[in-house]
């Protein structure tokens, strides 16, 4: 039996690592690589492994390591001072798509009964947190504003998952008692977990934070014990997992726990993952009518529930739709909830195989509509504005054609032009009047002009946008902006609209790669910046100052230099 059990462990993990390489290839999701192994290996597949029951039983044990890993991830701070815009679009999105996904699933969908809607409702109003904050990372726009609003809604999202954790084991039976008990177990829950972390807990890591090892042992021993202590309060094991997570989540020690867990996690993960797609049983021309169909009402959902909301609390069309694609997503964690109701009998296997091949098809289209959000919102942009919605004020915000232009242009806003400001304000500030920037950040621009500073509100890859913000008469014009940053355009592509539109002016642009530099100025470029050799100039007199034993001069240099100094982007 052991060599048995061996065996089909062996097998789940190199069919998992050979899918997972080719979709690593092709650029898709490796969870969705997962899936697809469990499918092929089990039962429904080419039957290699049919008794999946211990498989389950072990992969139980990364579900416990996933979700306490996303409790050390989760923000305590970050959730209770998150904004208003944040907190009313989630509470929109999570209740509307909850309310809107029920009644469809209920009387239309593949769910027969009230409980396995709601199930399928909950999962729909639920994105993957993994994935789009992968994903956004990679892209360089999770600081973005629109970003911030994306990551602000999947924290709520998870916080509204780990109270449907607590009620789940009570939903077939909601009774008023039962209910009660539930809620209590909770709180006694999450009153063990508080003052162990701060009366207990802090003691026992600081005493053993000289062994790493011990760390490891300790925080494991800290996730079971709370899984242990949910299951025997008859709540989720689940939600113990993740309570045991955001207790130590701000312990200084989280970071060493998160890498060194991270390794275990992946193996139990890939198991449990590889479980899930065993259970998925081969689509059916039917199956394939209800995921398309769950896929729709989810996207719908997005739609009706966060596009509006966000442009109606003034944040535009832009962020408001970039949000939106962000969150077309299903959440790892609906596949979670749903695998729960299966134990307990409320969801179908139809409706897992459904789900789980909707996530599938979600996966990996929202991963390319990410990608590529900047054609998207180019294809969107003109109908928008057909149908009444703009780009914040747009009357307000952007330079009118006769209003004369300012002498210096600053296109696009980040780090680099923030420092730059901040320059100028304290050696030259007779220039400030001159200059004007022009970015499609709403919370740049209002600073902007709260310091006094012209601003103008427009996407600057956008030929009109730069007409009105009176680009065609300035004398420097300045792009900052690295390739990665500039969405639907690079700074070569820049550079020649610039020049067409004012081939008069000193166009000053960036350059990542030192092998652009020619091209960039045989298409007119007056001077390129290249950070990276100013960067290494800086280190090499960091070196010499070392060697001198007059580093702490230079610090103390830099020191004063940050002294009261305020910008836009700190």
């Amino acid at each position: 039996m052991d060599n048995v059990l061996a065996v089909d462990i062996a097998l789940c993990i190199i069919a998992a690592w050979m899918v997972a390489v080719f979709f690593y290839m092709a650029r898709l999701p490796v969870l969705l690589a997962y899936l697809v192994a469990g499918l092929a290996i089990g039962p429904h597949g080419f039957g290699w492994i049919t008794n999946v029951h211990d498989i389950q039983t072990i992969s139980e044990i990364g579900l416990a390591l996933l979700l306490f890993m996303v409790g050390l991830e989760i923000d305590l701070k970050k959730m209770l001072s998150a904004g208003r815009v944040i907190t009313l679009t989630a509470f929109t999105q999570i209740a509307g798509g909850v309310l809107i996904g029920w009644l469809v699933f209920y009387f239309f969908g593949p769910a027969h009964t009230g409980l396995g809607a709601l199930y399928l409702a909950v999962a729909a109003a639920m994105s993957s947190t993994v994935i789009i904050v992968k994903l956004l990372y990679d892209q360089r726009e999770l600081e973005t504003l629109a970003g911030r609003v994306t990551l602000g809604v999947l924290v709520l999202q998870d916080v509204a998952t780990i109270l449907f954790l607590a009620l789940q084991p009570n939903l077939k039976n909601p009774a008023l008692l039962p209910l009660l008990e539930a809620i209590g177990s909770v709180l006694l829950l999450l009153s063990v977990a508080f003052l162990a972390s701060r009366l207990v807990l802090p003691a026992i890591f600081k005493l053993i934070a000289r062994l790493p090892e011990l760390v490891l042992v300790g925080a494991l021993a800290w996730c079971f014990a709370m899984a242990g202590l949910a299951s025997w309060l008859k709540l989720s094991s689940a939600i113990g997992a993740l309570v045991a997570g955001v207790m130590i989540s701000t312990f200084p020690y989280t970071l060493d726990i998160v890498a060194r867990v991270t390794s275990l996690r992946d193996f139990f993960v890939t198991l449990f993952f590889v479980s899930l797609g065993m259970a998925i049983p081969l689509p059916t021309w039917m199956g394939i009518v209800w995921m398309l169909m769950f896929c729709l009402v989810l996207i719908f959902t997005r739609c009706v529930t966060v596009f509006p909301l966000l442009h109606s609390l003034g944040q535009g069309y832009r962020v408001s739709l970039l949000a939106t694609v962000n969150l077309c997503q299903l959440s790892e964690l609906s596949l979670v909830l749903l695998a729960l109701g299966h134990q307990s009998g409320d969801v179908s296997d139809q409706t897992m195989g459904m789900t789980a091949l909707a996530f599938a098809v979600l996966a990996v289209a929202s991963t390319y509509a990410i990608l590529e959000n900047s054609l998207i919102l180019r294809f969107f942009t003109p109908r928008l504005n057909r149908l009444g919605f703009h780009d914040l004020d747009h009357t307000a915000f952007f330079v009118r054609p006769d209003q004369p232009g300012r002498r210096i242009c600053l296109l696009g806003f980040s780090w680099t032009a923030s420092s730059l400001l901040a320059e100028i304000q304290r050696q030259k500030a007779a220039l400030l009047p001159e200059i004007m920037v022009v970015d499609f950040n709403p919370v740049v621009y209002q600073r902007l002009r709260q310091m006094g500073v012209n601003a103008t509100y427009g996407d600057i890859s956008q030929r009109d946008v730069l007409h009105h913000a009176g680009v065609t008469h300035a004398e420097i014009i300045i792009c900052s902006l690295p390739n990665t940053i500039l969405k639907g355009a690079n700074n070569y592509k820049m550079l020649r609209q610039l020049r067409e539109i004012n081939p008069e002016a000193v166009i000053i642009v960036h350059a990542e790669l030192l092998s652009d530099i020619p091209a960039l100025y045989d298409a007119g470029a007056s001077y390129i910046t290249a950070p990276r050799l100013l960067e290494a100039d800086d280190l090499l007199n960091a070196i010499e100052a070392a060697e001198n034993k007059l580093l702490a001069e230079k610090r103390t240099s830099q020191t004063s230099l940050l002294t009261d100094r305020v910008e836009v982007i700190p």
